[in-house]
């Protein structure tokens, strides 16, 4: 079927070009335009998605062409488009960076699953005729490019009018505008990303600094209009998951506090149309799992960073502690895995005990572990899979554990680099690698499933 959805991609040169500014100041002018605006995040990245959802007051979704493939991310961006008259999608990286120097996963591959035009951002600090040379080469690597349009970041306003020209004369494409250097603009970032939203003090100030600036020096006019020249998607008929929900619905609870925030908004929808109601709990400040729960989402984030809290908290790790034990369903993923063993080290070096429901401890690293995409292929049957299936999954982790688990055996695309990982029961799977669940729906039922059997035996043994 064919689904109206005006969309546009704001891509990059390169990483650090400046496409979280763009888009961040970008959907916050054009919430000031009276438009309702859907975000989006090519990748698995999660930061990037909280900062649009602090923009626009609703979750931004992510698009990513490992862990799901591209009539999801069709179907994906037109349910949104029933909410929203625009969706304006970031980049990841550059703009043809992808999985082992190829397109695949890039920000490119999703302009071509969306079949989106794209404004291309490029820094043109210290540069003049190279800046339309670089665009030329980013127009002519893959036809079609998808490329409709250019914003020249960190460019005086005295200087944009020449460079525009020179540009446009050059490659043909139109020069949307520019960002002036914007010192409001610079978020701090931590390893290789941003800090959370919650961090950064004064932030929706901030980003309406923004917003008013490239007001200013972004056509938007013209930008509404690139995206609305975008066809309609394509889109196959999909099965609604909630047309199968059980009768009962299971409290699962999801812990969400700022140690814990890294979740994919499509997975937690799709956990709610598969029948669970989602209650969320804080580790750090909360004494008891809610009232009521028969599932338990322990998502990643940085527990290191609050590691004597978490510690400190002795009763919330008895309850998490007793509900693994009692069998429980749990998913507890990076972060939530790190939680459940034996003791964190926080990031000056000091061991905390933790809920000790698992084996192990967890300590710091000077480097990032076992980072990217993996799939993994299951050693046994478990919680969300039989042995043999495979999930599709990604690591991104500075922390380290003397017990990884050996449940899976994970493979790097595209490469001959594996390694064994996560621990899978009946009841449990725990690991670093982050799982997509909107891929893997049948994945999703099954814990559902599960939280529902448990809440069931648990009712027969208190009566």
């Amino acid at each position: 079927m064919r689904v109206h959805a005006p969309r546009i991609i704001v891509a990059a040169t390169r990483s650090g070009a400046g496409k979280t500014t763009v888009t961040c100041g970008l959907l916050r002018a054009l919430v000031g335009r009276g438009l309702r605006v859907q975000a989006a995040k090519c990748g698995p990245d999660y930061l990037d998605p909280l900062f649009h959802q602090e923009v626009l007051g609703t979750p931004s979704r992510n698009l990513d062409l490992f862990l799901g493939n591209a009539a999801l991310a069709r179907q994906l961006v037109a349910e949104g488009a029933r909410h929203a008259e625009l969706t304006l999608v970031e980049g990841v990286m550059g703009y043809y960076d992808g999985i082992a120097c190829s397109h695949r996963a890039s920000t490119y591959d999703v302009a071509c699953a969306l079949n989106a035009p794209v404004v291309l951002v490029v820094d043109a600090r210290g540069r003049a005729l190279s800046v339309a040379a670089e665009v030329v080469g980013f127009m002519q690597l893959r036809q079609p490019s998808h490329i409709a349009g250019v914003v020249l970041n960190h460019v005086s306003e005295s200087y944009y009018p020449l460079l525009k020209e020179a540009v446009e004369r050059e490659t043909g494409v139109c020069v949307l505008g520019y960002v002036p250097h914007l010192s409001e603009a610079e978020l701090p970032s931590r390893h290789l990303g941003l800090v959370a939203p919650a961090e950064i003090a004064d932030l929706r100030q901030k980003l309406d600094s923004v917003a008013a600036k490239l007001s200013r020096t972004i056509d938007l006019d013209k930008l509404i209009r690139i995206a609305i020249t975008a066809e309609d998607l394509e889109v196959e008929p999909w099965e609604d998951p909630s047309s199968q929900t059980p009768h009962d619905r299971p409290i699962v609870a999801v812990a969400r506090d700022a140690a814990f925030a890294f979740y994919y908004t499509d997975a937690l929808a799709l956990l709610e149309r598969l029948g669970a109601q989602l209650a969320f709990f804080s580790p750090l400040e909360d004494e008891a799992l809610p009232k009521g729960t028969s599932g338990l989402y322990l998502g990643g984030g940085y527990p290191e960073l609050h590691a004597k809290q978490l510690s400190k908290n002795a009763p919330m790790l008895e309850c998490v502690r007793a509900a693994v034990r009692d069998g429980m369903p749990t998913i507890a993923e990076c972060g939530g895995f790190m939680y459940l063993q034996e003791s964190l080290e926080d990031d000056h070096g000091t061991s905390w005990p933790m809920v000790g429901a698992l084996e192990g401890r967890s300590f710091g690293k000077s480097r990032l572990v076992r980072f990217g995409y993996v799939s993994l292929e299951a050693q046994q049957d478990g919680l969300l899979a039989n042995r043999g299936n495979t999930l599709c999954a990604h690591e991104f982790h500075y922390w380290d554990s003397t017990a990884p688990g050996k449940a899976f055996c994970a493979q790097k695309p595209q490469s001959e680099r594996g390694w064994i990982t996560g621990v899978h029961t009946r009841t449990l799977y725990a690991g670093y690698p982050h799982l997509y669940l909107p891929a893997h729906q049948e994945a999703a039922r099954r814990f559902v499933d599960a939280c529902t059997a448990f809440a069931t035996s648990f009712g027969r043994r208190a009566q």
